[in-house]
């Protein structure tokens, strides 16, 4: 796995749980965390540094291309 691929379905999967969370508990704080992530998501582009990259490199994880298939 890539860290490319690892940040978009871990932004991906924050994205609709919050927004779950929001519709099921009628509580619109939730939605905070949604604009968190794109906030976030928008900063890294533009700066091009994330907090997550620097951890999952820790990790051992390459960086690559998230639309290119592996090699095996």
């Amino acid at each position: 796995m890539i860290i490319e691929r690892v940040v978009l379905m871990v932004a991906g999967t924050v994205v609709l749980i919050s927004l779950g969370l929001a519709l099921l508990t009628n509580n619109q704080a939730w939605l905070l965390l949604t604009a968190f992530v794109g906030l976030n998501l928008i900063i890294s582009g533009v700066f091009r540094f994330c907090p997550m990259v620097v951890i999952l490199k820790k990790l051992g994880l390459k960086h690559g291309s998230p639309f290119v298939k592996e090699q095996a």
